[in-house]
């Protein structure tokens, strides 16, 4: 089947027909004369060719979704929200994974320059990765960051306001009264980390209160993490803080195994909050205060800033900040 096979079935020209099914043009043709168009292309069965249209207009009508770690529950609904953002204008994300590994993400640069690949929505972006991105960047190819910022490379992104999600917690743990207070941080080389790590200091000083330092990090924000973090603060030969925040609901987990080890119980020895709000917390015990962060959102949004650096790629979009929340349970 053609576009002159719809157009002599449907009555109208072959043009109107490629702008009736062309997502980013369809809003040309008139709605009853769409809906005509659309309904004799599904009877005939008619597919456009994607690789043509790409070709009449330089694109490869392709994008790639780079993700660090396909197993991190955080990733699943960010790439929906993408996919929500992305498949109105006809576009499907290719997805790439990179394990959290430099030398792979610049291997995925480099086969993606070679495909050329119409866009980029990177979810991976680590400080350390910030030359190897400036690189690709450089070639023209438009970059979008989402969940992960790299402060002062430019590129538009959409993120969370993670300051304000390490407040959230502290603010809470403060108003059931608690004075000494610890965080458990994630990955040292994450600028969500560091800013969710700095927003919990900032409501801790301001609040007069005393902030236990555990110099150690969790590099991949893991059970295990939590496990490892939460032996050294018993280590101490002090009294352990009343109240305890964990850079992820993961980490949580183990310190709730380690605490229960140690025959502390939660929230009667120390309050916990976590992290991301990740499916099930509600269903540990005790159930986990955290801080949740929209995150089909943000990939919606990000797949549509994605789209508008694609039509004018001279005018990035403004980079958005999501606003978290914080879902109180009874582990605090």
């Amino acid at each position: 089947m053609t576009l002159e096979d719809v157009a002599r079935e449907a009555g109208v020209h072959y043009s109107t027909v490629s702008r009736a099914l062309d997502p980013a043009r369809a809003r040309r043709v008139n709605p009853s004369t769409r809906s005509r168009v659309e309904q004799v292309a599904r009877r005939l069965g008619y597919q456009r060719d994607l690789v043509a249209s790409g070709l009449k207009k330089g694109r490869s009508q392709t994008v790639a979704v780079i993700v660090g770690d396909l197993t991190n529950q955080n990733v699943a609904p960010v790439l929906r929200g993408i996919s929500i953002g992305l498949e109105p204008k006809g576009l499907l994300p290719f997805i790439y994974e990179t394990q959290d590994d430099s030398s792979r993400l610049e291997r995925i640069f480099n086969q993606l320059l070679s495909r050329r690949i119409d866009a980029v929505l990177l979810v991976a972006a680590r400080l350390g990765d910030r030359s190897i991105i400036r690189r690709f960047a450089a070639q023209r190819v438009p970059v979008v960051l989402a969940v992960q910022n790299l402060p002062g490379s430019g590129l538009p992104c959409c993120t969370y306001d993670e300051q304000m999600g390490g407040r959230l917690a502290a603010e809470h743990l403060l108003g059931l009264g608690h004075r000494r207070l610890v965080q458990l941080r994630g990955p040292d080389d994450i600028n969500s980390c560091r800013e969710r790590g700095l927003g919990f200091s900032k409501a801790v000083a301001t609040a007069g209160a005393t902030e236990i330092v555990v110099e150690a990090t969790a590099p991949t924000g893991s059970v295990d993490d939590g496990r490892r973090l939460m032996r050294l603060l018993l280590a101490r030969k002090r009294a352990i803080p009343t109240a305890i925040f964990t850079h992820h609901d993961l980490m949580a987990f183990g310190v709730l195994h380690v605490a229960a080890e140690a025959g502390l119980r939660v929230p009667d020895d120390f309050s916990l909050v976590g992290y991301h709000d990740l499916p099930h917390v509600d269903n540990v015990v005790p159930a986990l205060t955290s801080v949740r962060m929209p995150r089909q959102e943000l990939g919606r949004i990000a797949g549509e800033m994605l789209l508008q650096q694609l039509i004018a790629a001279e005018r990035p979009p403004l980079s958005r900040r999501l606003q978290p929340t914080l879902i109180v349970r009874e582990s605090t």
